[in-house]
């Protein structure tokens, strides 16, 4: 074997023990959920997907779709909540491409079509897609740039890729528990695993892999357990690793799918002597920042773009006068809490979706009547009315966006 074929040897053989591991344990967790996933997704939703991803194009549901590394149920899931789209799924686990043709038959998924491919060769499709969706998958692969290259090249110009990777610093006791089991020649059986669980009882308390266990759903059960601990194939990218992943691939950064956790506006940063620090510094210095401080962040989840792309109009921006055009839109996940409130405040806002405690906004009466006028269909400019305080919903509806309150529609606005 001269030295060209090693690495290639090296990565089938890597590719071999993942598809294998996925045999033995399908992930997540095979488990028919369709009925309430169905009933979880209206237009409403899908019109603040859609503009999450396209915020300077009007809305469409008939996209075409590449769900890459579909595992049991995700492609199926895609099929349900964008009924008009054409949904392909691709996995290297047969029995979780099974799982996924039987829920394809049950619920005669017609926009569905799964086929056993790698990520890796999605180009043998002999197709772009409109959205590809790759969470969770990137990392375990032999050679992650080469998937991540295999994705722009089947995005479509204008398309969005919307991308989750690990995170390494609030995975570390993953990491710790990961390398104990090494040691211990821990295997996959289902004896080493039930024995696997019993022994994480008596981890100390103080270990950091302890929150991860009282709240992550993957340690709830045999295969989630082995996929967190026992997989053959796991690395993950620090915010400058993950912009420096995309940029390989060319692909340029778009948005944090959830940005507040990420931004100096946000959370208990605001109000700390540091905040004007890290304002003064560039976007992704900020968020390379933000990381280290927050120190518990498990994954990120991006939207990301092919360098290529041509122009769809402009970014959101608050800077000039466009902004009175933006159409804003409630993301689905989000509430107002109106008891035991803070002095001054009409309402706290949150984000289901946000895990760090410290990302709850506190508005007034006047921000909590902008809010109200929400529906949707309104600009921002409609919403303030002739007389209404420009200064103030400038202001408001940027701090919404920047706290995942909302999302824009901008197709309407000039610039």
């Amino acid at each position: 074997m001269n030295d060209d074929e090693a690495p290639a040897a090296i990565a089938a053989a890597i590719a071999r023990q993942v598809s294998a591991f996925y045999e033995r344990h399908p992930y997540p967790p095979p488990i028919d959920d369709l009925p309430a996933y169905r009933q979880a997704w209206d237009d409403r939703r899908r019109r603040a997907e859609s503009h999450l991803f396209w915020p300077a194009e009007p809305y469409r549901e008939d996209r075409s779709i590449l769900v890459a590394g579909c595992g049991t149920t995700q492609a199926a899931h895609y099929a349900v909540r964008w009924p008009r789209a054409q949904v392909i799924g691709i996995d290297v686990s047969a029995k979780s491409i099974a799982f996924t043709r039987g829920l394809k038959r049950k619920y005669a998924l017609a926009n569905l079509e799964v086929r056993l491919l790698a990520v890796e060769r999605a180009a043998e499709l002999g197709q772009r897609f409109d959205h590809v969706v790759c969470t969770g998958v990137l990392h375990h692969l032999p050679d992650p740039d080469a998937g991540l290259r295999a994705l722009h090249d089947v995005l479509e110009p204008t398309g969005a890729l919307n991308v989750m990777v690990y995170a390494p610093y609030g995975r570390a006791g993953v990491y710790l528990l990961q390398d104990y089991c090494r040691r211990l020649g821990i295997g996959g059986t289902m004896r080493e695993i039930r024995d696997l669980a019993a022994t994480l009882k008596a981890l100390p308390t103080d270990h950091p892999l302890a929150p991860l266990l009282r709240n992550s759903p993957d340690f709830a059960d045999r295969d989630g357990l082995a996929d967190a601990l026992l997989h053959p194939r796991d690395r993950s990218y620090s915010v400058p690793q993950l912009l420096d992943f995309l940029g390989r691939a060319g692909l340029a950064f778009g948005r944090w799918v959830r940005q507040a956790p990420y931004l100096p506006w946000c959370g208990a940063l605001s109000s700390t002597p540091h905040q004007s620090r890290l304002v003064g510094l560039t976007a992704e210095a900020q968020y390379a920042a933000i990381e280290l401080f927050r120190g518990t962040m498990i994954r990120h989840g991006v939207v990301a773009y092919r360098k290529d792309r041509a122009a769809q109009g402009s970014p959101v921006d608050f800077d000039g006068e466009a902004w009175t055009g933006y159409t804003p839109i409630r993301l689905p996940d989000t509430l107002a809490v109106r008891d035991r409130l803070p002095p001054g405040a009409a309402a706290v806002l949150i984000n289901r979706n946000h895990t760090c405690t410290d990302l709850y906004l506190p508005i007034d009466a006047r921000q909590e009547r902008l809010l109200g006028a929400v529906d949707g269909e309104r600009t921002i400019a409609q919403i303030c009315g002739e007389r209404g305080d420009r200064s103030l919903a400038r202001a408001f509806f940027q701090q919404l966006w920047r706290w995942d309150q909302v999302v824009f529609d901008t197709s309407r606005a000039s610039t």
